[in-house]
């Protein structure tokens, strides 16, 4: 925890939802397993492995010495979370979380809940993702495919986006997502699908063509997407769905599979879409192996 308790004391955070330290990146030797997340007005310290009573205390009071340092006259609220073996345990240490905790990022206001399960509602790698299609979707008919609870379509409509159609398995990851756009004055414009993608090309075909195309799914969830024999499904049908120069971000988080996997599905399934670029992760997101990282790749309809 040599890294963790060097680089704390330093940390500053301010209003917008962010990674504070991000062990998981591998630039911290022996820290691998820690993660601390700034939910306003909520910290949350992940642990990926099981911490000695010992390790914790120490952890937490380097935390409270930054709660101190940084806001003094505001009570230190504190979350732990467990991960293993697919399981997640999450405890309040301090404080309390708002019933309703509504975080801010770029201008835009999300619901999240840290205290019900391993996702919050909001990936924090994903944010200049997000930064890139509020700064991309002015005038735009966007699909916003596995949407979760419809981050990119908030930003998208923020950005000027025409339309966006959502569509997730999750009704109730969509009914989040609908009370996010109410959360951002977007009244209008979105659409939600709650339906299985592979069963529903023929209704995404009639709503489309699309200007712009956004894929976020797991990586691996059984019964919904396993990036390895899915990832082809998808990008067979995607050329279908764009309108002439239309693009797409495809996206795949899976630390076992770089971006080399992802370009040869496209390569050999979707040879119309031509790659642009990859999208940056937030600095604080820096992996010893970038290939290991969130992929945000860019593709644009020949």
């Amino acid at each position: 925890m040599k890294g963790f308790l060097q680089i704390v004391p330093n940390l500053t955070f301010g209003d917008d939802v962010c990674r504070l330290f991000h062990g998981r990146g591998g630039l911290f030797a022996g820290d691998e397993h820690l993660c601390l997340d700034w939910y306003k007005p909520v910290l949350l310290l992940t642990s990926f492995k099981m911490l000695e009573t010992e390790q914790l205390d120490e952890l937490v009071i380097a935390i409270k010495a930054l709660w101190q340092q940084q806001r003094p006259t505001e009570t230190l609220n504190l979350v732990y979370q467990y991960r293993h073996g697919g399981q997640t345990f999450s405890e309040l240490l301090h404080g309390e979380v708002p019933e309703q905790h509504i975080v801010t990022e770029n201008d835009a206001r999300f619901l999240v809940h840290l205290l019900r399960g391993q996702n919050h509602g909001l990936f924090l790698d994903m944010a200049n993702g997000r930064a890139w299609v509020k700064q991309h979707a002015k005038h735009k008919k966007v699909l916003n495919l596995f949407a979760y609870t419809c981050g990119f379509s908030v930003v998208a409509l923020q950005g000027g986006a025409d339309e966006v159609v959502n569509m997730d398995m999750s009704k109730g990851a969509l009914s989040i997502g609908k009370q996010n756009h109410v959360l951002n004055d977007l009244p209008a414009g979105a659409r939600y699908l709650g339906h299985d993608i592979f069963k529903s090309w023929g209704k995404l075909t009639k709503l489309g063509p699309y200007d712009l195309i956004v894929a976020d799914p797991p990586s691996n969830q059984r019964g919904s997407f396993v990036a390895t024999k899915d990832y082809e499904r998808l990008l067979k049908r995607l050329p279908d769905l764009l309108a002439p120069q239309g693009e797409v971000l495809l996206c795949l988080n899976a630390p076992e599979l770089g971006c080399d996997f992802l370009m040869q599905q496209v390569a050999n399934t979707a040879p119309q879409l031509s790659y642009v670029e990859r999208i940056a992760n937030p600095s604080v997101f820096a992996d010893i192996d970038e290939q290991k990282s969130l992929k945000v790749l860019r593709y644009r309809m020949s």
